[in-house]
C-alpha cells in the first residue's frame, strides 16, 4: 500500500461512516423536535410559547445533529488512527 493514500476499502469506509452519521443526527434531531413540540401540540399552547418551543425545538435539534456528526466522525478517526 502506498504510504499516505487511502486505500479503496478505506474511502468506502468513510462514505458509510459519515452517512451513518448523517442519518443518526437527522434521526435523532427529528426526535427531540418531536418530543419537544408533540406535547405541546397535544396540550394546546398560546401563540408565543408555541414560537417560543419552536425556536427552542429547533436550536436543540439542530445543536443535537452537529453534535452526533461530530461524536460519530471522531469515534472513527480515532478508531482508524488505532488501526480497527
Amino acid at each position: 500500500m502506498d504510504m499516505g493514500r487511502e486505500s479503496r476499502w478505506e474511502k468506502d469506509a468513510m462514505t458509510v461512516e459519515i452517512m451513518f452519521a448523517l442519518v443518526t443526527a437527522a434521526a435523532l434531531a427529528v426526535l427531540v423536535f418531536g418530543v419537544l413540540l408533540i406535547p405541546a401540540l397535544a396540550i394546546g399552547v398560546t401563540a408565543p410559547a408555541g414560537k417560543v418551543l419552536l425556536v427552542v425545538g429547533a436550536v436543540l435539534a439542530v445543536a443535537v445533529g452537529i453534535w452526533r456528526v461530530v461524536r460519530v466522525l471522531l469515534r472513527f478517526d480515532a478508531n482508524r488512527r488505532l488501526g480497527h
